[in-house]
């Protein structure tokens, strides 16, 4: 018989669930994979754990964005699509993808986000200059985070 497995996917799908529903507590296993998720004061689902064998990565690791945060106007933001590990270059000992100030095209590659050992490429998506880079090189991004911040060419008219 086969042994059933949790993907990441699955988790992220399971998390979006339960944001939509009116559960308070959710619990799931499933082989040595393991979902907890309890809603603080009966609002949004807050995640207690998520573990995977011996790996526990408890809530409070996962980075939080700065609602207090404003960007100069048109700015395009890029923005993590999933939750992984921040890569500024395809290898340790290779340059960065990207630096600040520096002029990208549309699909060029900025950084990868590593996700359970397979890389994603994040590209840009506007012509223009890197104004900022604001994700760490190697810690952990979630969905939704601005990761690069570009200052799109002014429209030709």
């Amino acid at each position: 018989m086969p042994r059933e497995l949790l993907t990441y996917e699955d988790v992220l799908r399971i998390v979006e669930l339960v944001k939509t529903t009116r559960f308070t507590e959710f619990r799931l296993k499933v082989g040595e994979a393991e979902v907890h998720l309890r809603r603080a004061g009966g609002s949004a689902p807050e995640a207690e754990s998520v573990a995977f064998g011996e790996r526990v990565v408890p809530a409070q690791s996962m980075p939080q964005a700065d609602p207090e945060r404003h960007f100069p106007p048109g700015s395009v933001l890029v923005r993590a699509p999933m939750v992984g590990t921040f890569y500024r270059a395809p290898a340790p000992d290779a340059p960065p993808f990207v630096e600040v100030g520096q002029r990208v095209e549309p699909e060029q590659t900025l950084c990868i986000i590593e996700v359970m050992k397979l890389m994603n490429t994040i590209a840009a998506e506007a012509r223009g200059v890197v104004n900022e880079i604001l994700a760490g090189n190697g810690k952990l991004v979630e969905p939704g985070q601005v990761l690069i911040v570009i200052r799109p060419d002014p429209e030709d008219g």
